[in-house]
């Protein structure tokens, strides 16, 4: 849907909110969706930040709490606030993204990174993507 790519070893956190705000989704009919019903991510992504900007936008995060922050959330008692709310199935589908970031490793390029510039690796990115895509409406054609 979108890649931010960052410098060097950057973490994937701080990159949440900015790939969220490329996401564009086309439905049949209408204008591409900005906002999605939903966000699957792993534990890296559950910051007070990220969980503060999705419930801002009214969608719905489907992201498990990480073992400290709940530790603290409970040490600080009442004050502390609820716990995080985590559907179990909405966050096993999650498996479709990492096996799709396989499937982008598995082109040599990209695994590789031998591209000089940013924009070339972008390029290959986007490539290596829209062969998915095609292969995936091809398979499900026939």
């Amino acid at each position: 849907m979108s890649f931010v790519l960052t410098t060097g070893q950057a973490a994937d956190s701080p990159q949440f909110i900015p790939v969220l705000k490329k996401i564009r989704v086309r439905l049949p009919v209408g204008r591409p969706r900005t906002r999605p019903g939903t966000v699957a991510a792993d534990k890296a992504y559950s910051s007070r930040a990220n969980r503060a900007y999705l419930r801002k936008r009214c969608i719905k995060a489907v992201i498990p709490e990480k073992e400290d922050q709940a530790a603290n959330r409970k040490k600080k008692g009442s004050r502390g606030g609820r716990p995080v709310s985590h559907d179990a199935d909405l966050y096993k589908e999650r498996n479709a993204v990492e096996r799709l970031i396989n499937r982008l490793k598995d082109w040599r390029g990209i695994a590789t990174r031998f591209d000089k510039t940013p924009e070339s690796y972008l390029a290959g990115l986007e490539l290596r993507a829209s062969m998915i895509w095609i292969d995936e409406l091809l398979r499900t054609a026939d």
